[in-house]
């Protein structure tokens, strides 16, 4: 990464950071910045969360681990990633009109891992994403080995979380990531 891109990028995060300090009360910027330039592979995934629309935010700390968590914190699921299937099981599947691509591919190539239900749940305890869009999360197996994938978004003052066929994609879902650092 060029040394101009990282500062970039580091600004945007420290702004969305000081604009949102709700989604991280126990955190300042500084603890969070001093840990960022020594790795790049978690500069990289980030500078590819935010190409891609998703906003990434610092939305806390894993108390076992001392990681800092990013999450995709824009307000509808990020436009560059919609219009996929789950995964590669459920593209490859498919016989005729195939999507560019699977969430789960998507999310790996950029070093991020989908929101699981219990985190998309949590994201949604920070605000109101997804009010006219919806974001696939992680499938538990026995869902997926019956053929399903889950997603969710927020309706009429509520989060669901509803599931249909891994192969389905549409324009409005997308997927949402989370990087620990």
């Amino acid at each position: 990464m060029k040394a101009n891109e990282r500062d970039n990028l580091l600004r945007q995060l420290a702004a969305r950071f000081q604009n949102h300090l709700q989604r991280h009360r126990d955190l300042a910027w500084p603890d969070v910045q001093q840990r960022l330039p020594a790795q790049s592979d978690a500069l990289k995934s980030l500078l590819a969360m935010e190409a891609g629309g998703g906003e990434p935010d610092v939305i806390g700390r894993d108390a076992a681990s001392d990681v800092i968590l990013f999450w995709d914190c824009c307000a509808e699921s990020p436009r560059e990633r919609r219009s996929l299937c789950y995964d590669r099981a459920a593209l490859d599947s498919r016989k005729e009109n195939k999507p560019k691509g699977s969430a789960v591919d998507a999310a790996a190539a950029i070093g991020a891992a989908l929101l699981t239900e219990e985190q998309y749940r949590h994201l949604q305890t920070l605000g109101e994403f997804d009010t006219k869009t919806s974001s696939r999360i992680s499938t538990p197996a026995d869902v997926r080995k019956l053929g399903g994938a889950l997603f969710g978004d927020r309706r009429f003052g509520r989060v669901f979380v509803y599931h249909n066929g891994a192969e389905s994609y549409y324009a409005a879902r997308g997927f949402r990531v989370l990087l620990r650092v």
